[in-house]
């Protein structure tokens, strides 16, 4: 099914509120219990070693390496890029990260520093992280973004009106950024640790779908609770869900506090056997973070020589 027809399969759910909120609200309800019993579970999967160094590849070359404070300088940029291209200078066999993910004021700055290579630039828009701007502004956000050269944008909802059940505002929303960003893909970000229900993260998990996203993203990974096992499997589940019902394919990016190798893993296992191997591929499936390559980068080293080098062998972001 195409985009076009996916929009005229489900015209009259996404044509009133009313016909949203009876579609959210019919979706299945989640056992919170039979979730996380379910996630623990696949969490505790191990790997072997020829399996393992694939996984710790195919981790790297998931990562959205990211950089979103306050502080960031275009000098910052520029290491953050150099460092996507060429993870580990000692070992050029190892994979290029997905993306550098930045502020849409630095991304020439970060599209120069990847140039030539493979690496694509991300930048968050739409007033994040909070969201609480007006669609006007959400809007020019992203243009902006995609003027400079952004390959995919990285909205975030806004909570108070999903929460508030105004799920068309949201609809609506995401579908203009969706038209706005262009050819760049778009990822949707919920902040599910605002939004305080597993029923609610699978509701706006199927809102974004409608409305156009190509990936849902977990968090922003500025609050407290960001990606978990559990609510990354629950919109796992949604994804293919969905492509099982419409034939459309849609990513999934857990972001904040994945900052191990073996958590990694953990979230590959996750997919592996939620979603399937299809999702298997950074077109697919991403991780937002800052910290995390730096460790999958010693394990790697450990596999490849027997020993660890400690923490000064990689630099810090």
């Amino acid at each position: 099914m195409s985009r076009k027809e996916l929009k005229s399969e489900f015209g009259d759910v996404t044509a009133t509120e009313t016909g949203l909120r009876r579609f959210l609200h019919g979706l299945p309800g989640v056992d919170p219990v039979g979730l996380e019993a379910r996630a623990a579970a696949l969490g505790t999967r191990s790997i072997k070693t020829t399996a393992k160094a694939y996984a710790l590849d195919l981790a790297i070359s998931m990562i959205d390496l990211t950089t979103l404070e306050g502080s960031d300088t275009a000098g910052k940029v520029r290491a953050l890029g150099a460092k996507a291209v060429l993870p580990d200078p000692s070992d050029r066999s190892t994979p290029q990260t997905a993306a550098v993910c930045v502020y849409p004021d630095m991304v020439a700055t970060a599209k120069a520093a990847v140039a030539g290579s493979p690496v694509r630039v991300a930048s968050v828009a739409t007033g994040f992280p909070a969201g609480r701007v007006t669609l006007d502004v959400k809007l020019a956000d992203t243009r902006e973004a995609v003027a400079a050269g952004a390959d995919e944008i990285d909205m975030v909802i806004d909570r108070g009106a999903f929460l508030a059940g105004n799920y068309g505002k949201v609809h609506e929303e995401i579908t203009a950024v969706k038209e706005a960003a262009g050819d760049a893909r778009l990822k949707v970000i919920f902040e599910t640790g605002e939004l305080s229900t597993y029923d609610n993260i699978r509701r706006a998990s199927w809102l974004a779908m409608l409305a156009g996203a190509d990936f849902i993203k977990t968090s922003t990974g500025k609050v407290g609770v960001n990606a978990t096992p559990a609510n990354t499997l629950l919109m796992l589940q949604a994804v293919r869900d969905f492509r099982d019902r419409t034939g459309v394919q849609i990513g999934v990016k857990p972001a904040g506090g994945i900052r191990t190798a073996k958590d990694a893993v953990k979230f590959l296992v996750l997919v592996n056997e939620t979603a399937g191997p299809d999702w298997l591929d950074s077109h697919w499936f991403r991780f937002g973070a800052s910290s995390l390559l730096g460790d999958l980068l010693m394990q790697r080293q450990k596999l490849r020589t027997g020993r660890y080098s400690g923490p000064d062998y990689v630099t810090v972001d």
